[in-house]
């Protein structure tokens, strides 16, 4: 039978058909983040853009669900040989454009990333390069030993080079722009879920990929509408309504107890973050460390957590043991929870070689987060009973990530929410605290500290659980020696859900992956028509 009989064949089949049963409805989700979406996976660092590459684009290794770890996804097999680690890919995959996944689009995705230095091109600066070995065969050689570069891939999502290469924009050299103009617009991945259109202010629109080579459930949303930018009000009024399915982790803790009293339910991701109020160490008083120690000792970090909760039950924070977020390597249990104690405060600044009474700290928070205009209120009600003076400014977080970038001009406190973009403690440590970071939005405190560097980099070489524990252990004990920063809480992202939808890894711990945003991996959710 030639295509066209097959194709005649097949009309004649599905119009028979029609009247035996009817056309299962289309399923939608509808869910929202914060603009911008970033569609190009070479330049994805927030959660929306970390949303639409989880599921338009894969990696080689994705992070083990309900555990630590991280498994063969793309890759059907990897090993390491001394700084090298050699990559063995399933032969079963295809991009969406029917192109066959080969060793030179995953050489040809780290060339991108690298070239375009952007987005978490950092997390590969350690990475001399990648080579083809055969065609399902790829080495990464790296210039140093370095553990968490099995954790990194999660964020090295593999594009098809073809359609790539069809599309190459203006630019100089070779590559011209590497596709930038076209992968902002349109998708090149082997993910589950298709680019139908994307408005990065707006809307971005997915569709269920027939082909995709894990297959995807009936149950899963046939149609993703992912909106950007909604306000607070309504998105409580369109979930209220059942127009809406899924809220951003952004949500007042009064709009989210609201929602929980209609019967909405309340999502939950741990990812390996925290809130961080960070101290400028460079300029008088945060400079002497007994300054510091009194203004960590004074903060009231009970009822910073009573902030935050949403129902006796469920909270956008946990309790914070130390620098080190419990759960991961170095942490303290969680029964070691941090808590106020004025009196230690108190003697701590009659160590301080500067006077209260000739402090005035300058207290930052994000306009774009209102609720740390609360946590900037209670910290000059905490440092008051010091008799220590402050000021409260807004910032734009535009401003703040460009006055950070000279200590002069950095604030005495700032505020900041931060994650291990990979779930390795090493994203989430080494950004903030080594010394040649200093001078970006996750370290404005501009630590110098020899004993935190050697800490961090012995977390960087040391391959075996063992030694890393005991590198973050030490790392721990020394951020709380110095206090760099206050601890205010180990953050959960909770998000209101309608219950047309259920998200297991949201809302079974087994399930969990340790990684912000895989929870959102819509080929694993479940549309249920209520």
């Amino acid at each position: 039978m030639n295509r066209i009989s097959k194709s005649l064949a097949a009309a004649l089949l599905a119009a028979t058909t029609l009247g035996a049963a009817p056309a299962l409805a289309e399923t939608v989700l509808r869910l929202d983040e914060v603009p911008v979406g970033e569609l190009d996976p070479g330049k994805a660092t927030d959660y929306a853009d970390s949303i639409l590459m989880f599921n338009i684009y894969d990696t080689l290794v994705i992070p083990a669900q309900g555990g630590p770890g991280y498994v063969p996804h793309l890759a059907e097999s990897y090993e390491a040989d001394g700084n090298d680690f050699v990559f063995k890919l399933r032969q079963d995959v295809k991009f969406q454009s029917g192109n066959p996944l080969t060793a030179e689009d995953v050489v040809f995705s780290f060339e991108r990333i690298k070239a375009l230095g952007q987005g978490l091109s950092f997390l590969f600066k350690n990475v001399d390069g990648a080579e083809k070995v055969d065609d399902t065969t790829v080495r990464f050689k790296l210039s140093q030993p370095y553990s968490p570069f099995v954790a990194s891939l999660v964020r090295l999502p593999i594009v098809d080079k073809k359609l790539v290469m069809e599309n190459l924009g203006e630019g100089d050299g070779e590559m011209k722009d590497w596709g930038q103009a076209f992968l902002s617009a349109n998708g090149a991945g082997t993910g589950a879920y298709k680019v139908v259109s994307h408005n990065p202010q707006e809307e971005t629109v997915m569709a269920k990929n027939a082909d995709y080579f894990l297959g995807v459930a009936d149950a899963a949303p046939d149609t993703v509408r992912f909106r950007y930018g909604l306000e607070a009000a309504t998105v409580r009024t369109l979930i209220a309504q059942g127009e809406h399915d899924i809220s951003s982790q952004w949500l007042p803790p009064e709009v989210l107890k609201s929602l929980a009293a209609d019967g909405a339910q309340m999502l939950k991701e741990t990812g390996g973050g925290a809130f961080y109020i960070k101290m400028n160490t460079t300029k008088p008083p945060l400079d002497d460390v007994n300054c510091r120690l009194a203004l960590a000792s004074a903060y009231d970090y009970a009822s910073g957590l009573k902030m935050v909760a949403v129902t006796d039950d469920v909270a956008q924070g946990s309790p914070a043991t130390g620098g080190v977020p419990v759960g991961m390597y170095g942490a303290k249990p969680a029964s070691a929870a941090m808590n106020r104690d004025l009196e230690a405060a108190k003697q701590h600044l009659a160590a301080c070689k500067y006077k209260p009474e000739d402090f005035n700290l300058e207290i930052s928070w994000i306009g774009e987060v209102p609720i740390e205009e609360r946590f900037a209120l209670l910290m000059q009600a905490n440092f008051t009973e010091l008799g220590i003076k402050s000021e409260i400014r807004k910032l734009p977080w535009a401003l703040f990530t460009e006055q950070v970038t000279k200590p002069e001009n950095t604030p005495n406190i700032s505020q900041i929410f931060a994650n291990a973009v990979t779930g390795d403690p090493d994203t989430l440590l080494y950004p903030m605290y080594h010394s040649s970071a200093a001078g970006t939005w996750q370290s404005p405190e501009y630590l110098k500290d020899e004993a935190v560097d050697a800490a961090l980099e012995k977390g960087r070489a040391e391959t075996s659980d063992e030694g890393r524990q005991a590198a973050y252990t030490a790392l721990n004990d020394r951020l709380m020696e110095i206090a760099p920063s206050i601890y205010a809480y180990d953050r959960q992202s909770i998000f209101a859900a309608s219950n047309r939808v259920k998200v297991p890894a949201l809302s079974d711990p087994a399930k969990a992956f340790g990684l912000d945003g895989f929870g959102f991996t819509f080929r694993l959710m479940e549309m249920t028509g209520e």
